[in-house]
This record gives C-alpha cells, sequence and structure tokens, in this order.
C-alpha cells in the first residue's frame, strides 16, 4: 500500500537549508548573541519550568526582548508526549518492519504536523540504536539490527518531522544497546563496528536534516558520552559533519566542563549548567565562547526552522483524521506473518467458522510500550475481539475467554510484612513506594501483579527479575513477575513513578497457579468447540530495564500449548516489542507478530487476519531459538556486563551477520515475512551508477491467486580485494512492489556508494572495497535465491 500523506497533515513552512550549506553563524545570529546577558546564555544550555505546564520533556524560556520565543521539546518516537492524549502510532518497530522509506517519512511527517499543533517545536525522534540484546527494554523504539535499514528508516522519519517545521533530535549517541545498567556501564566497541553498524543511523537522520543529537546515559570506551570530546567534537562534528546541538538525555550525570566537551545542553534542569556553570565562567575556568558557541548552535537550528521568524509561522490544527489514517496503514504494513501452515490463515467466515478469541490482550490490547515513549490514546482503542466479531459478521460463532488473566486478585493484607498502606506518589515524583516481605502459603509458581493508575512504575521479587510498567501496560494497567516461590516470606520491591499531573495509586494482586490452570482450562474448553482458535499473547517491554528472558509473561506460553493441543487450528497474535521464544511453534498453525500497533491495532489485525490486507512485513531483526543461542550469549561480559563494562566483541558481525558467521540456526531469520501469495525472481543483474554506487535490478511475478505487496531484498557480498574482515553478506536493500495474481514489474534498488566502503581505522575515513562483489536477490537473509557478480571500480 502507498503511503498516504493527508492535505490537512502538510504544512509548508518553506524549504529547510541542508546543514552543510549553513555559515559557522550568520551575523544575525551572532548579532543576538552580542545581546544577550550572561543569565539569557545560560538559560539556553540548560532546560527551566514552563509556566503554561503543558507536560512537555524540555522548556527554553526564550529571550522575548529580542523576539526568541520559548522552545518547548516532546518525547515522541510513537506519539506527541505532553498531558494530553493524543494519537498513539504503532511503534518504531512496527514501522521499520514495513521496509518502506515513504511510509517512514509519512510517519515522521504525522508526528510533527501533531507535536506542532500541540505547541511543541522540538521532537525527541527518532532512536536509531542497534538493536543488540533480544532482552533489549527500548527494542520497540528503534528500528532494526541492521545499520542500512536503520539508516533508511532515519533519514525518511527525519525528512517527514522536519517538513512540519519541527526540529527532529536523534538519539542516543551511541551505543545505547541495553536498558540494564544504562547509567553506569562501559560500551566497549571497536572503530569499525562503531562506524560501520551504530552511526549510519544517526549519519541519515544528520544529512535529512536533524537540528540537535541526544547523547547517551552510557560510557563508551571509557567516557561517559555526553563528556566525550572524542566522539562529541571529531566523530559527530568533524567526521560526520554536524552542526546543529548535543543535547544531554534527561538527567544525565554531567560537569560544568561537559560543555567544552561538546556538550551544548543539559536537559530537563540546570544542575550542573546552571549556577556552577554561571560561576566557572565568571572566574574564567571556562571560556564564554564555549557559552557563546553552544547558543549560537541552538540559535542557527532555530532559525533554519523558521523559529526565528516575524511574524511567528502559525501553527496547524490537529488532523485526527490523517493521524488515524496513518497509524491503521503503519499497524498493517509492519505486521508479520511468521507461519502459516495448512493456510488457516485468512480466515474465513459463516456458520462453519467460529472462531475462539483468547487472551487478555484481545479484550485490553496493547497498544505500546512503557517509558518515555509512553502515550496515551486520545480515543479508546476498540478491542480486537470486537474488531474480530463485527468482521466475522452475525453468522459467524465468536466466543471470548481470557485465558490468562493478568489481573489475579486482591493479595491478602496479612501476606505483608510491615503492613501494606496504601501506595501512592504525587504528581511527578518517583521513588520507592514499599519494601518488606510477601508471604506465601504453600510452595508454586505465582504471578506477582502490580496494578497502576496515575503513572507506573517496577517490582521487584527476592532480587530476582524485574517487571516494568509505565503508564498503562495493557489497558487494564497490569504487569507482573512470574516465579516459583517456596512457602514462607519473600522480599518484595515496589518503585513508583508518577505522571506529570496525576498521582499514582498501585494495588497488588496475584494469580496463584491453581488459578492459572483454571483460566487456561476454560481457554481449552472454547478452542476445543471452535472451528479456530486465535490467541493474542503480549510482552511488556519498557525503557528504564530489559526483558529478564526471552519468555512471554505469565502463563502465556503454558496456554498457548493447551489451545494448540485442544485445536490444531491454532492461530497466535504476538503483541510484543521484540525476539521471543516460541516453545509452542510447532503445535500451531499460524503466528502474525503486529508489534505494539498502536490505537488502531486492533482494525489492523483483523484485516490481515481475514485477509483484507495481505501481509508484508519483513522482520528487522533475527528471532533466536532460545536464550542459548544469540550474539550475546554465554558470556557476561557479552551482556548484561561484568563490573560495569559490556564488550562488543561481535564487532561488524551484528545481527543476522554472527548468525551466519557462526552457523546459528535462527528461529526467524532477518527480512522474513510470509503473505498469502507467492513471489518468483528472475533478471538479476547490477549495474554501476552515476553516483559511484550500483544500481540492482530484478523481476518480481506474482505467482499466487491474491494481490499482494512484496518485499524483495539485496545483499552484498565481500570484496575481493579486500584484506580486513568482511561479512558472507550484508543487506544492501529493498524495494516493496504491489502486484496482482500473474503480474509482474522490473524494480530498481540502489546501493549507496558508502555501502560499497569500509571503515579504514588507520586513517579515520572510509575506503572503497572494491573488486568483484557478489550480489544477491531473495526474501530474507537467509533465502536468497538469486546472485551475480559485479565489478564495484576504485
Amino acid at each position: 500500500m502507498a503511503a498516504v500523506v493527508t492535505a490537512a497533515m502538510v504544512v509548508t513552512l518553506g524549504a529547510l537549508p541542508a546543514q552543510a550549506a549553513r555559515p559557522r553563524f550568520s551575523n544575525r545570529i551572532q548579532s543576538l548573541i552580542s545581546q544577550m546577558t550572561l543569565d539569557e546564555k545560560l538559560s539556553f544550555v540548560h532546560g527551566g519550568t514552563d509556566p503554561n505546564d503543558l507536560g512537555e520533556a524540555g522548556y527554553l524560556p526564550g529571550v522575548p526582548r529580542l523576539g526568541i520565543p520559548p522552545l518547548r521539546l516532546t518525547d515522541g518516537t510513537s506519539g506527541i508526549r505532553i498531558n494530553q492524549p493524543t494519537t498513539v502510532l504503532p511503534a518504531p518497530i512496527a514501522l521499520a518492519s514495513s521496509f518502506d522509506d515513504q511510509l517512514a517519512q509519512t510517519y515522521g511527517a504525522a508526528l510533527g504536523r501533531d507535536g506542532r499543533a500541540m505547541g511543541m517545536d522540538v521532537l525527541l525522534s527518532p532512536m536509531v540504536n542497534t538493536i543488540r540484546v533480544p532482552y533489549g527494554g527500548r527494542n520497540f523504539e528503534t528500528f532494526s539490527e541492521d545499520p542500512v535499514l536503520t539508516a533508511h528508516m532515519a533519514g525518511a522519519e527525519v525528512s517527514g518531522i522536519a517538513s512540519q517545521g519541527v526540529i527532529p533530535v536523534v538519539k542516543h549517541l551511541a551505543a545505547n544497546n541495553q536498558e540494564d545498567d544504562r547509567t553506569t556501564v562501559n560500551a566497549v566497541v571497536d572503530d569499525r563496528a562503531l562506524h560501520e553498524v551504530e552511526l549510519p543511523g544517526f549519519q541519515a537522520a544528520i544529512d535529512a536534516g536533524a537540528g540537535a543529537v541526544m547523547c547517551s546515559y552510557n560510557r563508551l570506551n571509557g567516557p561517559y558520552t555526553c563528556a566525550d570530546s572524542d566522539l562529541l567534537n571529531t566523530v559527530l562534528r568533524d567526521q560526520m559533519d554536524f552542526t546543529g546541538w548535543v543535547m544531554s538525555d534527561w538527567r544525565e550525570s554531567l560537569t560544568p566542563d561537559s560543555i567544552t566537551d561538546g556538550l551544548d545542553q543539559e536537559m530537563p534542569d540546570s544542575t550542573y549548567f546552571g549556577d556552577d556553570l554561571k560561576t566557572a565562567l565568571q572566574s574564567g575556568t571556562i571560556p564564554m565562547s564555549a557559552l557563546d558557541t553552544s547558543v549560537g548552535r541552538i540559535l542557527t537550528e532555530m532559525a533554519r526552522f523558521h523559529l526565528l521568524d516575524q511574524p511567528f509561522p502559525a501553527r496547524p490544527t490537529q488532523d485526527p483524521t490523517g493521524m488515524t489514517a496513518t497509524a491503521l496503514q503503519v499497524a498493517e504494513s509492519g505486521g508479520v506473518l511468521l507461519r502459516n501452515s495448512g493456510s488457516v490463515l485468512p480466515l474465513a467466515t459463516g456458520s462453519a467458522n467460529s472462531v475462539a478469541v483468547i487472551g487478555a490482550a484481545a479484550k485490553t490490547p496493547k497498544v505500546n510500550g512503557g517509558g518515555s515513549s509512553h502515550v496515551l490514546p486520545a480515543v479508546a482503542p476498540t478491542s480486537p475481539v470486537d474488531q474480530i466479531t463485527a468482521r466475522a459478521g452475525h453468522a459467524t460463532p465468536v466466543s471470548y475467554t481470557t485465558g490468562y488473566d493478568p489481573t489475579g486478585e486482591p493479595i491478602p493484607s496479612s501476606a505483608f510484612a510491615p503492613s501494606i498502606a496504601p501506595m501512592s506518589l504525587p504528581a511527578g515524583q518517583e521513588g520507592i513506594v514499599y519494601f518488606g516481605t510477601l508471604t506465601v502459603p504453600t510452595d508454586g509458581d505465582y504471578s506477582i501483579q502490580m496494578q497502576a493508575t496515575g503513572g507506573g512504575g517496577f517490582i521487584q521479587v527476592d532480587d530476582g527479575a524485574e517487571s516494568a510498567l509505565f503508564g498503562d501496560s495493557i489497558s487494564t494497567g497490569y504487569t507482573g513477575v512470574t516465579t516459583h516461590l517456596t512457602a514462607g516470606a519473600h522480599d518484595l520491591l515496589v518503585y513508583g513513578i508518577a505522571d506529570f499531573n496525576n498521582p499514582l495509586t498501585i494495588n497488588m494482586n496475584w494469580i496463584t497457579e491453581q488459578m492459572a490452570q483454571q483460566q487456561i482450562a476454560d481457554a481449552v474448553a472454547a478452542a476445543r468447540a471452535a472451528k479456530t482458535a486465535v490467541v493474542f499473547a503480549y510482552d511488556d517491554s519498557s525503557e528504564g530495564l530489559d526483558r529478564p528472558n526471552l519468555e512471554l509473561p505469565g502463563y502465556q506460553d503454558e496456554l498457548i500449548s493447551a489451545v494448540a493441543a485442544a485445536n490444531p487450528r491454532t492461530v497466535v497474535v504476538l503483541n510484543t516489542a521484540s525476539a521471543v521464544k516460541m516453545p509452542w511453534l510447532n503445535q500451531v498453525s499460524s503466528v502474525l507478530e503486529m508489534w505494539y500497533p498502536g490505537q488502531d491495532g486492533a482494525q489492523a489485525t483483523t484485516a490481515l487476519l481475514y485477509g483484507d490486507v495481505n501481509p508484508s512485513g519483513r522482520l528487522t531483526q533475527t528471532f533466536p531459538t532460545d536464550e542459548a543461542h544469540t550474539p550475546v550469549s554465554g558470556d557476561p561480559s557479552l551482556y548484561p556486563g561484568v563490573d560495569d563494562q559490556v564488550n562488543y566483541s561481535e564487532g561488524i558481525y551484528a545481527g543476522y551477520r554472527w548468525y551466519q558467521k557462526n552457523d546459528v540456526q535462527p528461529l526467524f531469520p532477518f527480512g522474513y515475512g510470509l503473505s498469502y501469495t507467492r513471489f518468483a525472481y528472475s533478471g538479476l543483474a547490477s549495474v554501476p551508477a552515476s553516483d559511484g554506487g550500483l544500481n540492482v535490478r530484478l523481476t518480481v511475478r506474482n505467482t499466487g491467486s491474491r494481490t499482494g505487496t512484496d518485499v524483495p531484498q539485496i545483499y552484498l557480498g565481500p570484496s575481493s580485494q579486500v584484506s580486513v574482515a568482511q561479512a558472507a553478506s550484508v543487506y544492501a536493500g529493498s524495494a516493496r512492489v504491489t502486484l496482482a495474481p500473474g503480474a509482474s514489474k522490473q524494480v530498481t534498488v540502489h546501493i549507496d556508494p558508502q555501502q560499497l566502503s569500509y571503515w579504514d581505522t588507520t586513517s579515520q575515513s572510509w575506503k572503497r572495497a572494491a573488486g568483484a562483489r557478489k550480489v544477491w536477490a531473495g526474501s530474507s537473509s537467509s533465502s536468497l535465491s538469486l546472485s551475480t557478480t559485479t565489478a564495484v571500480p576504485r
């Protein structure tokens, strides 16, 4: 499906000049700096308090006497996060699974327009960090394990955001690839891997017009990134030609000296860049020129985005119709069909095609993840079971059974010591709301559940796995830790984080093994009575901590296995942030990965289940078979780290490249995705492009019986004239083509010149990897049906 931009979505603010074409500082910017007082300059390099309190992430007051307006910054990887509900778009991982640059630009334009309509000027998006750890708590917020796909998505989304007059901020520089120990861990990454794997997304975002870069919490090869002169000045500004400003991640540990290391702005307050920096400037410890440089960078970006224009550009009104259309299209395009044995999907209607819908997420839909990306939907999302019932029609029997209810029942007060009091926090605060013991009566498996309203937090049992909940995990607002407990007392910690403008309240429930088994038995009975069972399963991922393992939370794996044993025509719909284990995979007929699909996820899921839309999403990350077969398995120094240090020993062999190099069979490979029709490839040819890259052509034919969209992928082999380590094949690009049954079309995939290069650590520059190189075409990284050899000139 082609990307759709409604007329109401597009706001024309004039062309934005490319960064490389701008002078250091214009005469106008220099004049403004010269007229500003020291306190006015300082107000640009740290966050302040918005007198209008819109609940945004950050605020600068501006200088009204000089015609410089306030600047409001908002989180926004999948929707505008302020103190009012808005449209919730699918998570970026769903967007990337479309492999659709044009749709990514539409996604960015939707975010930019909505942000500007809601009074925002700066959007803290996109996140482009590489998916390295399958447990990563923020994998759903980023794009891919592959640098080329990430770069394509990042550049297109930034272009869309910038087109609406909102300043995009690409984050988090660099190697913020895990949440566990993210504020202390030292990521040890070799120079080639940094430039070839982690930085391409940042480079693409910069080239597309990002006005700011957010540095990350972690350390990188020693220094903290926000105080790393080599990273911020040599790599970012010299090598990557970035001329915008660098802001810290929120409440990062800094010193006033960080401003001389390349950091321009502390967010969200003035802990280091306020009075401490002022004292250092007045004493001459830090030169005033450092402050002027930072202020000039920020003002230059404000001018580039027309925020210093007089009169100030009018803000558009919100476009909920256009936003909803984009949300639906991304969810449909990003859904990945992983299995369809016996062509059980698409579902049919009629009295003989009864459906048993099972799972908590089928009733209270999983919309998005937790943390700074969590957005409250302006319109209550429709439940999948209601959508399926409506689509099936009156002639098709549809039942619903919870199967696994994450709410459980209240834990008796007598089980807590000390006595549990109402768990609450005032608006805007966070901290431990309970620490004590929980006594369980008998040995067994328990799901200890937290219900939160007005915010979120996490729970931890016996210093074991943590379970995060930010905002509404699923709309019930429950999340839990499932663990085997012996009879007696166990440590329990409950940590809360209140919303900006709402107090937090937390209730504690549990699900005993007996309760869970009864719920599963009810689901089995419903599945046995229906022709097809559709089980909705979910996980809970959030900024702040990684998942403890690759299992579905609670009793969901047991539920799916039991239902599949009762009905072989079992379809599993996954609402997960990243890879999960599937011990039941060979028992079920079909698996549809819908990620965190946004507020219109139920509509998109139903359309895919019934074949109203043909699945066309592809995996942007490898799904491993289990925890023992991943690039970070077997050695804690690889993850989560030893002595606050994690070693990226895989080097350039990130993601699927590691699986290829080590001959490890994944559950599903990078680029994988099925369709309800079939496609064939022919006529592969590669010719030099005028820009020094390659144009790869092939013909795609729909050999099936349904209209569908295919994503033919191009992979590039190593150079015969380069002695450095090279992967056996690397993703180089793809196309999206929609074809009717029997139709064919020739498509061209352009390979950028830099994809034909490698980072030379001696010269600190890109070097051409010339010579004979293999070019493959296929449907995934492990299914490359066509090949040819091309000569890459020096």
